[in-house]
């Protein structure tokens, strides 16, 4: 189902992350899955490196978001076989570098809530937090959690 849709929506999933540190990707705990946090890589490159409000503009900052959640779909994808496995999307927690004043951090969050939704549909509907921060991993503008239902 969720296969065939990413097909339909034409949606090539990145090759899936690897843990930079001491964590897993992701962790499997009774029917719910947790996923690292994951930043924005194209080739091993951050995109936009900078804060948002500042280097990064909001459209920018909410593209990352949607690279971030297709990461996240990427290592679920690798940790349970497929994503047909996902009956639901149940957390979106967005981490935005920002810059000194700047307040909209949920616009930047879009960008990853909008993919899960266009992909798993009503199941794809979130809670979710979009906090402001000062710093981020390698400079990138984007970190996004993901907790889904298995």
């Amino acid at each position: 189902m969720i296969e065939e849709r990413l097909a339909e929506l034409g949606i090539e999933l990145p090759p899936a992350p690897s843990a930079m540190a001491s964590y897993v990707p992701v962790r499997v705990v009774g029917r719910v899955a947790y996923v690292s946090g994951q930043v924005a890589m194209v080739d091993g490159v951050p995109m936009y490196p900078g804060k948002v409000g500042d280097a990064v503009s909001v459209v920018q900052a909410a593209e990352a978001a949607r690279r971030c959640a297709l990461q996240a779909l990427s290592a679920l994808r690798a940790a349970l076989g497929s994503l047909d496995l996902v009956t639901g999307i149940a957390q979106v927690s967005v981490f935005v570098a920002s810059a000194p004043g700047f307040t909209e951090q949920p616009k930047v969050a879009n960008g990853a809530s909008d993919l899960l939704v266009e992909i798993f549909g009503e199941a794809g509907k979130h809670s979710r937090a979009a906090v402001g921060v000062s710093e981020l991993p390698l400079g990138v503008p984007v970190e996004l959690t993901v907790i889904a239902e298995l």
